[in-house]
């Protein structure tokens, strides 16, 4: 809204661009302050600077990529990671083929040099794209380094102390999402021809 041009939202513009309600996009913002006024909606500029605020992204957050290969790739191409924040600032693997590689202006460097670099970088997130069988002890090793969130791409659940933030992305049960959102589509349509039938 703000790169439109556009100076004020009411709530209703906020809830039918996010697919919730107008009253729950009120209660979730009354919750951290006081940012809009009534009659008159929000300040686009303030409500965008007050929501970077809430969620952490009011300052730059340095990640570490572990797994240099094909996720790890596009993970590292992914642009709008570099425009929300968050900069990948080194990368890690155990192959001695991909070790040494040069990723844009970063070397990819071998995991036993995580934690120096975690401390000579000021790292904060790790991001693990290793095969599954490998994930819990790249995690272990994020967690001994001092990284205070983990991104796990690994196709497993892996653990963490309760200190450490974690989040794990599960691209089948995405898809198998995905997929039962279509079915349910597909039933919807059809129900409505056999109403549009019936009454015809």
């Amino acid at each position: 809204m703000e790169t439109e041009g556009q100076r004020t939202v009411s709530s209703q513009g906020l809830a039918h661009a996010s697919g919730v309600t107008s009253a729950q996009v009120r209660k979730d913002l009354s919750y951290f302050g006081n940012f809009g006024k009534r009659g008159l909606g929000y300040a686009v500029a303030r409500l965008r600077k007050e929501i970077r605020l809430i969620l952490g992204l009011n300052r730059r957050w340095r990640v570490a990529l572990v797994g240099a290969g094909n996720m790890g790739s596009a993970l590292f191409a992914y642009k709008e990671f570099r425009r929300q924040g968050f900069d990948i600032v080194a990368v890690f693997d155990v192959s001695a083929d991909r070790i040494g590689q040069k990723w844009r202006d970063l070397t990819v460097r071998h995991i036993d040099e995580l934690r120096a670099e975690t401390e000579r970088l000021g790292l904060d997130i790790g991001v693990i794209a290793v095969p599954a069988r490998s994930a819990q002890g790249v995690a272990d090793r994020l967690v001994a380094a001092g990284m205070r969130g983990v991104l796990n791409f690994a196709h497993r659940r892996i653990q963490v102390p309760p200190s450490v933030a974690l989040r794990t992305v599960n691209l089948s049960i995405e898809l198998e999402s995905l997929a039962f959102a279509i079915k349910a589509l597909g039933a919807k349509a059809t129900g409505a021809s056999r109403r549009t039938r019936a009454t015809a």
